[in-house]
Order: C-alpha cells, then structure tokens, then sequence
C-alpha cells in the first residue's frame, strides 16, 4: 500500500459522514498520517434556490448559522482525532458544488487520499440528486477510497 500522509476527509454531519471519519482516522493512524477535515458550505443563494431553512431569511442569518454547524461538525473530527492520537486540521470551504470544494482543498493542502462517505444514493434519487463522490472521482487524480 502506498504511504498516505495527508488523508482529506469531507464531512457534513450525517451518518454515512461519519463512517468515513472512522475510516479516515483509522487509516490515518495506522499509516502515521495527518488527518484533514473539511466542510463545504454552500453559498446562501444557492442554499436557499435548493433547500430553504426555516428561520433564516438574510445572509448573515444564514452564515452565522452555517458557521456554527461547520464547527460543530469539524469538532467532532478534531475529538476523533484526538482520541486516536491523530495529527488533524480542520478547514470550511464555501463552494455552490462540494466536489469541486473536496477536489481543490485536496490540492491546495496537497493530500494523497480522500477517504469519503457515500449516501449511497441510487435510481432517479441519484440521477435528481447527483453523487458528490462521482464528481470528486472525476475532478481530481489522487486515489479515493469510498466508504459505504
């Protein structure tokens, strides 16, 4: 196997997220990696166009929260880390599309691997909803490891 010493791991809090934390951290102290942790906000227009969130109607709304999310989510990582005596850094990316986030915080903080969850989503929900783990596999050349 090759030696990984920077492994990225995109997160954003749900269930199949986790998993990839797990793996990524195991990974990371079996090879004596770093872990890099990141989530990808999307921008207020584009969230709002998409999801909606009860409550938020201004930008700053919507930033103060997201932040706040962010944080909570990447703290989990960091304590996951921790625990496992695993080196990690922690980054927020704002991007409209995640895959292009992972595929250039991958590169800018020079990562070998992506360790990522998939939701797994199949038929006309993953024709309707894309598949970020499909667009991170076309975007970048670097090995990603997917975690169901």
């Amino acid at each position: 196997m090759k030696h990984y010493r920077n492994i990225l791991v995109p997160v954003d809090g749900s269930a199949p997220s986790r998993l990839g934390i797990r793996e990524a951290v195991r990974l990371a102290r079996q090879l004596k990696a770093r872990v890099t942790a990141l989530h990808v906000i999307t921008p207020f227009e584009a969230y709002i166009y998409t999801e909606g969130l009860p409550g938020v109607r201004t930008r700053a709304d919507f930033e103060t929260r997201a932040k706040r999310a962010a944080a909570g989510i990447l703290a989990k990582v960091q304590q996951a880390c921790r625990a496992a005596r695993v080196p990690c850094e922690i980054c927020t990316a704002w991007d409209p599309i995640a895959a292009n986030a992972i595929a250039r915080i991958a590169r800018l903080r020079r990562c070998d691997v992506i360790v990522m969850a998939s939701h797994g989503r199949h038929g006309m929900e993953g024709v309707l909803m894309g598949s970020v783990t499909r667009a991170v596999l076309a975007k970048t050349r670097i090995p990603v490891v997917v975690c169901r």
